[in-house]
């Protein structure tokens, strides 16, 4: 049997034998949890590690922004919440934003998890859970202010003020809702949602308020409350469309090209032969498709750079490979395992994202596992 000897340690410049580098930058990230920090004050600035962080890493990241003081995590399903309890000190509270599935709440409530309770039948749950374990729990309450997703309706608001007025078990540490046009300052939607949570604070008078997603940190003091929620922000994109400093940039990729090759005049390239040449073309083809986040829409549309050279995407985007035109390049500057920009300095993740005609939370949480992950 032969022998196959691996570097133990791949060097910068190469993928090492995966798709390509994803570069995760910790400390653009903690400059912007300062950043956001900062706008939210007198607010304290959570942070949201809803799935995996966002892709980036959980682990990696609640220690990053821990060490930059912040003690409140938010993650959508209790298993997220769970994987976080052993990676984070007894300091920290972490909040379930999706609420409890039925059977789960003896062991939220045995590790110290916080639900968010998004209608009276998970608050009666809760409250059940409380009695039975003689001790009070902590929740969260949140309200539908106007995006009807999750949340407690507005025809159900007296019953949850009366349910909590006769159990003396939950202890709400604050109220929310969550706003759906955040990302647009003009949006009418925003004062609406403002107006609507701010009758529900009057109902109940005594209780804190948390209502800031990423955009909304940046609509002003009367959208924050008590503790705001950043989590695109958090990880580099844009909170809001008209923002003109843009959070830095936490993610960067590099793709490897599987191969190179020129083509006549006449030829098909791709799936169904979509792009046809007009003339002979240098190609080659880079070791990412949508199996690794990077969507089937950038197609004939999208592109990568190297060396700030843009080089366009030419026909369809396959599950694990692309083609790339690279006639503008000097003969033999791009060869067999040459890294090209896919994310970077020539090309941010909105830029990209807006190529595929999607949002940069899907590309970025799209960003699959067959990356070399570098954290700087």
């Amino acid at each position: 049997m032969n022998n196959l000897v691996f570097s133990p340690q791949p060097k910068m410049d190469s993928a090492g034998g995966a798709a390509g580098i994803l570069v995760i930058d910790i400390a653009a990230l903690k400059r912007n949890y300062r950043r956001l920090s900062a706008a939210s004050a007198p607010a304290r600035a959570a942070a949201v590690v809803k799935a995996d962080a966002y892709g980036l890493g959980a682990a990696k990241v609640v220690t990053a922004v821990y060490e930059e003081g912040c003690r409140h995590f938010f993650v959508a399903l209790f298993s997220e919440a769970l994987q976080l309890c052993s990676q984070l000190p007894l300091d920290v509270e972490i909040f379930v934003l999706n609420g409890l599935l039925p059977g789960s709440e003896y062991a939220c409530a045995a590790n110290n998890v916080t639900p968010v309770i998004n209608s009276l039948e998970q608050l009666r749950q809760w409250s059940l859970t409380a009695h039975s374990l003689n001790r009070r729990l902590p929740a969260v309450l949140q309200f539908d202010t106007g995006m009807s997703r999750l949340g407690i309706p507005p025809e159900d608001r007296p019953a949850a003020k009366a349910y909590l007025q006769d159990s003396d078990k939950i202890d709400v540490r604050f109220i929310m809702s969550h706003l759906a046009s955040a990302d647009e300052p003009g949006s009418e939607q925003n004062a609406v949602q403002l107006a609507n949570m701010k009758v529900i604070a009057s109902e109940f008078p005594d209780i804190d308020v948390c209502f800031a997603n990423s955009g909304a940190v940046f609509l002003g003091e009367a959208y924050r409350g008590v503790l705001t929620r950043p989590g695109i922000a958090l990880y580099g994109g844009r909170p809001t469309a008209d923002m003109h400093e843009p959070m830095e940039q936490v993610v960067g990729l590099q793709v490897a090209v599987a191969q190179t090759r020129t083509v006549q005049a006449g030829a098909k390239v791709g799936y169904s032969g979509t792009h046809i040449a007009k003339e002979e073309m240098r190609l080659a083809t880079i070791s990412a498709g949508y199996a690794d986040g990077l969507p089937r829409s950038l197609s004939s549309r999208g592109a990568v750079f190297y060396r700030g050279t843009r080089l366009p995407i030419v026909g369809r985007v396959s599950m694990d490979s692309m083609t790339i035109d690279i006639s503008c390049l000097p003969k033999d500057a791009i060869v067999h395992g040459s890294l090209v920009e896919v994310i970077g300095p020539h090309q941010t993740l909105e830029e990209l994202a807006s190529d595929a005609e999607t949002i940069s939370y899907e590309i970025l949480t799209s960003l699959g596992r067959r990356y070399a992950r570098r954290y700087v």
